[in-house]
């Protein structure tokens, strides 16, 4: 009776069943052990096409290290980490790649579920808007682009309105799927978007009436973002595949940093967008912020403080979890002890 009250709870966060529908397939075989058996994972994303923070999954799969330690990954892009939240309580997936908020939500009401790895845990995401609206404050009255209530663009949406003294009841939301923000936006039928880096570097190109308002690394450096998560029922009996995606997961950031060209090929063709817009975004995201952990990357002072973050805005449900008790570092720490730990750069983590 909890996990249907749960999977209720998070249902009526989305829009429409179609959300939920989106993931349907069966979980993973258990893990055969070496000698070249396969263990196949179900694995979903919390955007309806990939975005650069995503990306690591197509590098993995890309570069073979997926395969090398013999991985058979399918990928579902989804709407948004809601619904990412709900087919991993629900069981149609195995790992679910989301930002944090629903994970916290979900646990905050008994979800059962754990973080065990991070795709980009720092921000990778602005505010748009026309260049008309100077401040947040003048976003009252205004159209604001999100997924649903509840996950990570209206998350980071309500983060910047309120901290110009607003609230959702004086702006008025408009649903928008996560690759129709550019569309929209320049179209004048929002007046603001959260946007991912390689949607801000072409929206900007492509209308110079557009600019940044906020960057949200820039304002909460410290809000911890992505998360690979899965329940504790899964893990307690796939130790050692949680280890091989992770292992898989190390080796994509570990390239991207050392192999801009290659990796700068790979995400353009996973996101659809042009190399020269992803090479841009690449020395914002790598080069510059650092947003992909090279080691183990889930710092617990960082997830409380995020979880503190959403108690104060209001964007948290039910008590606040330890965040000791939504992360199990074990496989990671075991990941990272058998590649060795990178140091010497500010930007490993």
């Amino acid at each position: 009776m909890r996990r249907l009250s749960l999977l209720a709870g998070l249902a009526a966060m989305t829009v429409a069943a179609a959300l939920v529908s989106s993931c349907s397939t069966g979980s993973s075989a258990p893990a055969t052990g070496a000698g070249g058996a396969t263990t196949t994972i179900n694995l979903g994303l919390p955007t309806s096409v990939t975005s650069f923070a995503n990306a690591d999954v197509a590098v993995a799969q890309a570069r073979g290290f997926f395969a090398a330690e013999g991985l058979i990954v399918h990928v579902k892009n989804l709407a948004s980490g809601v619904p990412v939240v709900q087919g991993v309580v629900g069981g149609s997936l195995d790992v679910g790649a989301t930002s944090i908020e629903p994970v916290v939500n979900a646990d905050a009401q008994g979800g059962g579920l754990v973080i065990i790895g991070s795709y980009a845990d720092r921000l990778t995401v602005s505010m748009v808007t026309p260049t008309s609206i100077a401040t947040p404050a003048q976003l009252r009255g205004k159209r604001l682009g999100i997924q649903t209530v509840g996950a990570f663009r209206e998350v980071m949406t309500r983060m910047v309105i309120e901290n110009a003294g607003l609230t959702p009841s004086n702006v008025a939301y408009v649903p928008v799927s996560s690759d129709g923000y550019i569309g929209a936006l320049t179209q004048g039928s929002i007046q603001s978007a959260i946007l991912q880096q390689e949607q801000v570097t072409n929206v900007l190109q492509r209308d110079h009436n557009l600019h940044v308002l906020v960057n949200l690394y820039q304002a909460m450096p410290g809000y911890f973002y992505g998360t690979y998560v899965v329940t504790r029922a899964w893990l307690a009996h796939h130790q050692q595949t949680a280890k091989k995606f992770l292992t898989a997961i190390v080796r994509a950031h570990r390239f991207m940093y050392k192999n801009k060209a290659a990796s700068v090929r790979i995400v353009a063709q996973a996101t659809g967008f042009s190399q020269p817009v992803i090479s841009q975004a690449y020395d914002v995201l790598l080069g510059r912020e650092g947003v992909f952990a090279v080691n183990q990357g889930l710092e617990t002072a960082r997830i409380a403080q995020t979880i503190q973050t959403m108690q104060h805005y209001k964007t948290l449900t039910g008590t606040a979890p330890a965040a000791a008790s939504i992360v199990d570092t074990g496989p990671i720490s075991a990941v990272v002890s058998q590649l060795g730990a990178w140091t010497g750069d500010p930007r490993w983590h």
